[in-house]
């Protein structure tokens, strides 16, 4: 039996290659009495140091971003465009805002309740490809901000499922970040038909 991801392993100083690893890990939620799952496939780092794209770059601390600056293995939770939760990890060692946006996973356990949770009825990339549909499908909103990635509400597993094509190109939707938008620092499962953007 797989156990789940430990603290120490998101507490790893390296958000590029960490969000490099979490492509083919199994993340799991047990919210409102269910339990959702499924095999991360796209995912894009954000580095709290030099990275114009994150939201703790120069070091801004506000209300929002000071999760960011707790050590690795917690979940930073915003509100997008007033409408999506976006879900991240975040990652590294108190005081460095390090982060992982999950942008989209392939569904592998409750996809009932996840086609319920998103009003859908095909089980296509739509269920849960793009951020906010991943949120949605595994039950997390804002309120689930700051909670531990290594609990009983949420987890991580190396379930052994080897990624053999993994793509390393540019983050979306973030062209205010000037040069940092060229950085190679989202990952994608080429063989995955869940993926926002190919």
């Amino acid at each position: 039996m797989p156990q789940a991801l430990s603290k120490s392993y998101f507490e790893n100083t390296n958000v590029v290659f960490l969000a490099k690893d979490l492509i083919g890990k199994q993340l799991t939620t047990h919210i409102d009495g269910v339990i959702t799952s499924g095999i991360i496939t796209e995912t894009e780092a954000y580095a709290g140091r030099g990275d114009k794209a994150c939201h703790a770059h120069l070091g801004r601390f506000t209300e929002r971003t000071k999760v960011m600056y707790e050590s690795g293995g917690i979940a930073y939770v915003y509100l997008c465009y007033g409408i999506h939760n976006l879900f991240n990890i975040v990652t590294n060692t108190q005081g460095n805002a390090d982060a992982i946006l999950i942008r989209a996973i392939e569904p592998t356990q409750g996809i009932d309740i996840m086609q319920k949770r998103r009003k859908k009825v095909e089980v296509d990339k739509t269920l849960t490809a793009g951020p906010g549909n991943v949120s949605k499908a595994l039950g997390i909103t804002k309120s689930h901000n700051q909670y531990s990635v290594t609990g009983d509400d949420i987890w991580i597993k190396d379930v052994g499922q080897q990624t053999a094509n993994i793509v390393e190109t540019t983050r979306i939707g973030i062209d205010y970040a000037e040069e940092d938008a060229e950085l190679p620092w989202r990952f994608y499962d080429k063989d995955s038909k869940f993926v926002s953007v190919k």
